[in-house]
């Protein structure tokens, strides 16, 4: 036998925004031949699952043309037989074996991106009913594969029938880590296999995935640069926003702890461009979404306590363009003018908030773009 290839370090959240969630140090044992197995080995769907390619083909529509990346595509059968032959020489108690982090050898399997051999050791976890084991953080096999961004294990996973509503130790499902970690192949592979997933699933902070990827947009947008990378961070982040409100995700849903929506979140971390999007989504909604409160302030009460903000007064226009009502007031009776600091700028829009009545206002045309 030969020895196994070495785990990467930081295979988890690797394009999140805070680094690795968790790491695995080299500790798959040397049951399994790797010697033939091509360890980036790509798109895995034996003849013998073509029940579940009609539901990969009837959820198709769900996602754009030409915007995401093609995981229909079968593997080379060699390789798929390959892997079940080592699988299947594999002792059934040694597969099911959790070492000292609760890690089976498909957990290990699928955080190296091992296709074919998480594909063929899920099968013999599906038969005798453990496809959803959980490692020391509560995530399962499919948990890992969306951390690591391994999108088309997570396809797999899920066909075979993988939970994919499963959740961690901070009730985190599938959908929350793509979110999390602006991994948009992530919820894309969700959303082609056609499978029914609670997109508003809330963690145990109380947000959903939408909520999620708000909060990272913003923290991204709040440390972006010029750097081609960081501008493709927000690019995926957007992304999986646009994926989410694609599978049905409730723009209105405000969180458990502060009872803020998307909006209220984009509006107080000053994410002009986000604050635009958000204002320009489709629905009948609209008026009721822009006025909902949080604890009582409106999305345009936080707008109104950006004080000095370069984007404070473009944001407040925004919002009073769409709906966004001056006179609403808080607990503390408060309208948003009220909220104002002092100065020139200030006094600029207290007589704006002060002239506008709510009603409304330029009418953007619905759009994703």
């Amino acid at each position: 036998m030969s020895p196994c290839p070495p785990l990467e370090t930081n295979i988890y959240g690797a394009a999140g925004p805070g680094g690795p969630e968790e790491m695995y140090p080299s500790k798959i044992t040397s049951a399994v031949n790797y010697e033939k197995v091509a360890p980036e080995a790509v798109h895995l769907y034996p003849s013998s699952e073509t029940s579940w390619l009609g539901q990969e083909q009837n959820s198709a529509c769900l996602l754009l043309p030409g915007s995401y990346a093609d995981l229909s595509v079968d593997v080379d059968p060699g390789e798929l037989t390959q892997a079940r032959a080592q699988i299947q020489n594999i002792d059934l108690s040694h597969l099911l074996q959790q070492d000292e982090d609760g890690d089976t050898l498909l957990h290990l399997f699928v955080a190296q991106g091992l296709r074919p051999l998480s594909y063929a050791a899920a099968e013999m976890l599906r038969d005798c009913g453990q496809l959803d084991v959980k490692e020391h953080r509560g995530k399962t096999p499919l948990l890992v594969a969306a951390a690591a961004n391994q999108p088309k294990i997570v396809k797999d996973l899920i066909l075979l029938g993988a939970d994919i509503n499963a959740m961690d130790q901070k009730g985190q499902t599938v959908l929350h880590l793509g979110a999390t970690y602006g991994l948009p192949s992530v919820i894309e592979a969700v959303m082609m296999t056609g499978a029914p997933v609670n997109v508003d699933a809330r963690n145990f902070e109380g947000l959903t995935p939408l909520h999620c990827a708000v909060m990272a947009h913003n923290a991204a947008f709040q440390t972006q640069n010029m750097e081609p990378s960081s501008q493709h961070h927000l690019q995926n982040l957007l992304l999986c926003i646009q994926r989410l409100l694609q599978l049905g995700a409730d723009y209105k849903s405000q969180d458990l702890k502060s009872s803020k929506t998307i909006l209220h979140l984009a509006v107080q971390a000053a994410n002009l461009p986000l604050v635009q999007f958000l204002l320009k989504l489709p629905g009948q909604e609209r008026q009721n979404f822009v006025n909902i409160k949080a604890h009582g302030n409106t999305a345009l009460h936080m707008a109104a306590g950006l004080h000095g903000h370069p984007y404070q007064e473009q944001i407040v226009r925004l919002l009073l363009d769409h709906w966004a009502d001056p006179t609403a007031r808080n607990p503390e009776n408060e309208q948003p003018v009220h909220l104002l600091t002092s100065g020139p700028a200030a006094e600029q829009l207290r007589l704006l908030l002060r002239s506008r009545r709510s009603g409304p206002g330029l009418v953007y045309p619905p759009s994703f773009t």
